[in-house]
C-alpha cells in the first residue's frame, strides 16, 4: 500500500481492521471521508450512492492505497427493496457486516407554504426512512455475530432552528429519537447505536449556500474559529465504531466546533 493511517495523522483503531462496513451516501462530502477513513483502518467497506461519477472516482483514488479497495454500488435509497437487498449482499460480499453508517441525506431548502404531501413523503424517504430499514436489515447479521454498531447521522440544523429546512430538521430530530429507541432495544444483543451530529461542515455542497459574510457568521457563532472538515466527522465515527467506544450507545455526539 502507498498510504497508511500513520501518514494521514489519524489515530489507529486495531479493532476496525477487517471489519465489514456499510456506508450510505459515501460518494462525496462527509460520506467520502467516512469511506476513506474506514478503508485506511483496514476495514472492508461497501458504500452506496446515487451519484455515480464521484463515487467511482473515490474508488479509483483508494485503489492500491488500502488493503481492501472499497466497493461501490449505485442506487437510490428511496427504494427500500434496493436497501434490503444491498445490505444482504454487502454481508455476503464482505463476509461480515459489523458496522452500519447511515449517512445519506439531502438538505435542499424549502418553504413551509410550498410543501405538499408528496414532497413531505419524498423528503422523509430521503432523510429518515432508509435509516430505519437499513438498520432493520443489518440487525440479524449483527445479532448472529454477537455484536454490531449502527451510526446514524443527525444534524445541528434542528438544534439551531435554521431557516428553510423544516422537513430536513423534522427528519433529523426523528433520527435522534430513533437512535435512542434502537439503542434500548438492541443493547441486550450487544449492538450499539449512536448518533453523530455534525455542525456546518465545509464541503462543496454546503459552500453553495454561503457568502463570505455567511462564512464569517458561522465562525463567529462557533467556539473554535475554524471550519469543521469532513475528516473531523470521520474521526469521530471511527472512534464510535471501534471497541474503544464499547460503552457508548444511545446518545448524540456533536462535532460542531461549539456552534451555538
Amino acid at each position: 500500500m502507498s498510504d497508511s493511517v500513520e501518514n494521514t495523522g489519524m489515530a489507529r483503531f486495531p479493532s476496525l481492521a477487517g471489519k465489514g462496513v456499510f456506508v450510505s451516501g459515501g460518494g462525496s462530502g462527509i460520506g467520502a471521508a467516512l469511506v476513506e477513513a474506514f478503508a485506511l483502518q483496514g476495514a472492508k467497506v461497501l458504500f452506496v450512492d446515487i451519484a455515480d461519477e464521484p463515487s467511482r472516482a473515490l474508488v479509483a483514488k483508494l485503489d492500491g492505497k488500502v488493503e481492501f479497495t472499497p466497493r461501490f454500488v449505485a442506487g437510490d435509497l428511496r427504494d427500500l427493496a434496493f436497501v434490503r437487498t444491498r445490505i444482504g449482499e454487502a454481508h455476503a460480499e464482505l463476509g461480515r457486516l459489523d458496522i452500519l453508517v447511515n449517512n445519506a441525506a439531502n438538505d435542499d431548502r424549502h418553504h413551509i407554504a410550498d410543501v405538499t404531501p408528496e414532497y413531505w413523503d419524498e423528503r422523509m424517504a430521503v432523510n429518515l426512512r432508509h435509516l430505519f430499514f437499513a438498520s432493520q436489515a443489518a440487525i440479524p447479521f449483527m445479532e448472529a455475530a454477537g455484536a454490531g454498531v449502527i451510526l446514524n447521522f443527525g444534524s445541528i440544523s434542528w438544534h439551531l432552528a435554521l431557516d428553510q429546512l423544516s422537513l430536513y430538521q423534522t427528519a433529523k430530530a426523528g433520527i435522534e429519537g430513533m437512535t435512542r429507541a434502537m439503542a434500548r432495544e438492541l443493547g441486550e444483543k450487544n449492538i450499539r447505536v449512536c448518533a453523530i451530529v455534525p455542525g456546518n461542515v465545509q464541503t462543496p455542497r454546503q459552500e453553495r449556500w454561503y457568502t463570505p459574510e455567511g462564512e464569517r457568521e458561522i465562525l463567529d457563532a462557533q467556539c473554535l474559529k475554524a471550519r469543521v472538515q469532513p475528516e473531523d466527522v470521520a474521526a469521530l465515527a471511527l472512534f464510535l465504531a471501534s471497541d474503544d467506544a464499547r460503552m457508548c450507545t444511545g446518545h448524540e455526539y456533536f462535532v460542531d466546533a461549539g456552534w451555538r
